[in-house]
Parts: structure tokens; C-alpha cells; sequence
């Protein structure tokens, strides 16, 4: 069943600049019953999109940062020792499906492979969840949706999805915004005017160009907006610049120094 956005939804939804068509896509999976598949680098505006527009649709949303040691259990649920009885207790996955609202894994290739493998009945036609441990077999509601992200610069033979998983899903493909879109954004979101924002998404895209180089990962939107956040609370911009745009970067000391001669040639 299609859901209606009011215009109070809208104004009350964390802010997301739409880049493309990537609203309209969520709202028809959404509408369709079809779950999401969500692709970009680290701090590009993954998390925030889905909780933008489970604010829009007026939905819960059940976050799940996934890492190595996540397991079908912490998704689905356990029992567990309460007041001298073993009592079942709902997982966030088993919450969402339950009672609804959108359930979203973060980073999913980072979890163990049985996740996928308990995704996988949600994912079709029949849109359920087998809990083996109670003998139940929910089936998601009209309002359940579920949302997957991961970067792709991280892929590797070992954290992968499997084309048979992909293929369940619809995708989306996120990336930075153009530099003029993203210093609207950093500018929003950290009360430093425009101008400055853009000097810092410039040197943002500088350092994003040295990624598979001399860093891991480039600068991400986040830091830019934390950077220009002590910028327009006073920090002289060569400090903020070392907080929020070096150091988290990088420990290495001579690639430390490039970034370093990089920010005051682009800065001055």
C-alpha cells in the first residue's frame, strides 16, 4: 500500500539533498514491497538518505551497524535468562517484522555469512522470516522494508555479496555530490557560509583523489561538515583543517606532511 507523504513529514525529516532520482526509487520499493540495495563510499550520505526517508514515510527505522562478529541471532533474536526463566527475546530484524518499519543493515558484507542467508525469505515473494528457535514463520507486514548498504571500495574476494544475493534486491549507486551541491550541504549543516564550505569541499575532492594512494579512504562529507563546524565556531581554519580533515585519515607522518602542503595550497 503507497504512503502518502504529508508536508509535515517532509519539513520534519532529517535533511538529505537529493542528487538524482534516488527518493523516488525508496518510495516505490517501499511501495512495492521491495527491498533496497544501497551502494557508495564511506560518509557519501547513505545513513542519512534512509533516515530521511523513513521520516517521510512516517516509518520506524531499526539500524543495524553490521561488523565481523554479527550473527543471524543478534538480527533474529535469542533466548535469554530473565528472573530465573529463558524468555525469548525479540532481535531488531524480528522487531521490524513484527510490528513494521524499515530494517537497515549498514556495511552488510561486513557480517557473517548466515545473515544473508536469514535475509534471503525476505527478500522474494513470500516475504518472511523462519525463527527456528520458536517454530514461528512471520510474514512482513505491508509497511516492512528491508534496506542493505555497503562500499564497494572495501570488496574483496572475502566480503562480497553473492551475485545470488544481489540480485534480490534493487539498487541504488551513491556517490559525493557535485563540489557546488556539497558545500550547499556542508554550509546547512554547519552554519559556515557558502564560500568557506566550498574552499573545504575542494580540498575534500583533493584528498579524495589520493584514495588506493597515499590514504584508504578519501575525505568523507561528515568530516568536511565537522570541519566546517569548528570553523564557524571560532577554530582557526588550519586547526579544524588538522582535527577533522588530516588526522582522521591518516598516522602516517610523511603522508600527513602531503596532506598538510596540499590544504595550504588549495586554502593558501
Amino acid at each position: 500500500m503507497d504512503k502518502i507523504l504529508s508536508k509535515t513529514d517532509e519539513e520534519t525529516a532529517p535533511f538529505y539533498q537529493e542528487t538524482g532520482q534516488e527518493c523516488a526509487v525508496f518510495s516505490a520499493a517501499y511501495s512495492l514491497k521491495l527491498p533496497l540495495l544501497i551502494k557508495g563510499p564511506t560518509g557519501c550520505g547513505k545513513t542519512r538518505f534512509v533516515s530521511h526517508m523513513a521520516a517521510r514515510l512516517s516509518l520506524p527505522l531499526y539500524t543495524i551497524a553490521c561488523h565481523d562478529d554479527l550473527t543471524a541471532a543478534d538480527l533474529t533474536g535469542r533466548h535469554l535468562l530473565k528472573g530465573g526463566e529463558t524468555r525469548w527475546s525479540d532481535g531488531p530484524l524480528t522487531r521490524a517484522v513484527r510490528t513494521g518499519g524499515i530494517c537497515y543493515l549498514d556495511e552488510v558484507v561486513e557480517a557473517r555469512k548466515d545473515v544473508t542467508v536469514v535475509l534471503h525469505p525476505l527478500t522474494d515473494d513470500r516475504r518472511i522470516l523462519p525463527l527456528e528457535r520458536t517454530g514461528e514463520i512471520l510474514h512482513a507486514p505491508d509497511n516492512f522494508m528491508l534496506v542493505v548498504s555497503y562500499n564497494p571500495g572495501y570488496q574483496n574476494i572475502l566480503k562480497n555479496l553473492k551475485p545470488s544475493t544481489r540480485q534480490r534486491f534493487l539498487a541504488l549507486d551513491f556517490d559525493f555530490p557535485t563540489p557546488e551541491a556539497e558545500a550547499k550541504i556542508v554550509s546547512r549543516e554547519s552554519g559556515l557560509n557558502e564560500e568557506k564550505s566550498l574552499l573545504l569541499v575542494r580540498l575534500a575532492n583533493r584528498y579524495r583523489d589520493l584514495k588506493g594512494q597515499d590514504l584508504d579512504e578519501g575525505a568523507s562529507t561528515r568530516l568536511i561538515v565537522y570541519c566546517a563546524s569548528l570553523i564557524a565556531d571560532g577554530m582557526k581554519i588550519d586547526t579544524a583543517i588538522n582535527a577533522a580533515l588530516i588526522e582522521p585519515l591518516t598516522d602516517d607522518p610523511d603522508v600527513r606532511q602531503g596532506l598538510l602542503d596540499v590544504a595550504q595550497a588549495v586554502i593558501g
